[in-house]
């Protein structure tokens, strides 16, 4: 690895930069952060003063002019990704983009050309393929605990029967809604699971009675592979205190997880990379193993494992910039994952399931 840190510059300083990226940039020792795009910095929302000595920058245009920067993180709105990354790529700076990767596949599918025109690294924020949960069972499947697997469920339910005013996420736009907010999450999951799925059958639209806008906050996902059916499923009606994340079910045994990952939380509520509590579950939240043997069913709880968080994201792409292994999700993966929600979206307005 290099001993000179890379320097990176984010764009955006809303939500996703404060508590997805610049925590993570800041516990690597190979990347420095160094320059923020703010467009209207406020006296108790200025990036410069939270973080002393960067660069402050009021456009993307001028940032990427800068030859100091090495690294251009986007972290806007979905339907700006393809115009800011364009920016960034063709001045020559490698690139992560928040998800969704792009509004279309079209789109993401330009990007990646444009990349390797430019011979620049382009990668997709698709953090929670380091939730502790989905590490854990990645490993129960890996390693044969569940046998031939051939029904997983997937699930971000909430209750939220109203919307969320003043948020670019209950907006109508492309890129929108919560099949391409929480589900790219959840497909990219499957996806990195099991490749490419033959058929999808999707449900898309809105749970909630009052909904002027149209915007749809719910879907129900049906992917189907040879002998699997996967359900990737999140909602805003449901009235549960605990709320089901996984249910896994193959022939030698079965895994069901409730509640989310901790570290969104944990971000939220101001624990960082370092702490000796960060990325750590409570025991009450781990999830059930239950095994089937000798004709007999046993369950047991199962401890989250603890080896991983969303640091280990910005550590893979330091060392792809050092020249040390590829990016942390190849843009390939995240083009194909829009891909499968586009279909998704086919598939509920014509009411019928699709070829893959």
């Amino acid at each position: 690895m290099t001993s000179k840190p890379f320097n990176v510059g984010v764009i955006g300083y809303g939500f996703s930069a404060k508590i997805f990226h610049i925590p993570f940039i800041n516990a690597v020792p190979e990347l420095k952060l160094y320059a923020v795009v703010q467009r209207t910095p406020k006296m108790d929302d200025d990036a410069e003063n939270d973080f002393p000595g960067i660069k402050s920058y009021r456009s993307t245009e001028d940032m990427v002019k800068d030859p100091a920067v090495d690294a251009v993180v986007v972290t806007t709105t979905p339907d700006s990704h393809l115009a800011l990354a364009k920016l960034a790529i063709e001045a020559g700076k490698h690139v992560i983009v928040e998800k969704p990767f792009t509004p279309t596949h079209e789109e993401a599918e330009e990007l990646i050309a444009l990349a390797k025109k430019n011979n620049v690294l382009l990668t997709v924020y698709q953090n929670r393929r380091w939730d502790a949960d989905y590490v854990t069972l990645t490993n129960l499947i890996k390693n044969g605990s569940l046998g031939r697997v051939v029904e997983f469920e997937t699930h971000f339910d909430r209750h939220r029967p109203e919307a969320k005013a003043g948020t670019w996420k209950s907006q109508v736009m492309p890129g929108g809604g919560a099949i391409f907010d929480l589900g790219t999450h959840l497909t990219d999951q499957v996806f990195h699971l099991f490749g490419s799925p033959k058929r999808v059958t999707g449900f898309i639209g809105s749970q909630r009675e009052i909904n002027p806008s149209e915007f749809e906050d719910s879907f129900t996902v049906l992917l189907h592979y040879d002998g699997l059916m996967v359900t990737a499923k999140a909602g805003v009606i449901s009235p549960e205190e605990n709320q089901l994340r996984f249910w896994v079910r193959g022939e030698k045994g079965s895994f069901k997880k409730y509640h989310l990952d901790v570290q969104e939380d944990q971000l939220k509520e101001g624990v960082r990379p370092g702490n000796s509590i960060y990325g750590k579950e409570p025991r009450d939240k781990y999830g059930v193993l239950t095994s089937y043997k000798d004709g007999k069913l046993s369950s047991q709880v199962l401890p989250t494992m603890e080896s991983v968080t969303y640091v280990d994201f910005y550590r893979t792409f330091a060392k792809a910039l050092a020249g040390e292994g590829e990016v942390p999700v190849s843009p390939t993966d995240a083009s194909a994952v829009i891909r499968l929600i586009e279909l998704a979206k086919e598939s509920s307005r014509l009411g019928k399931t699709l070829d893959v």
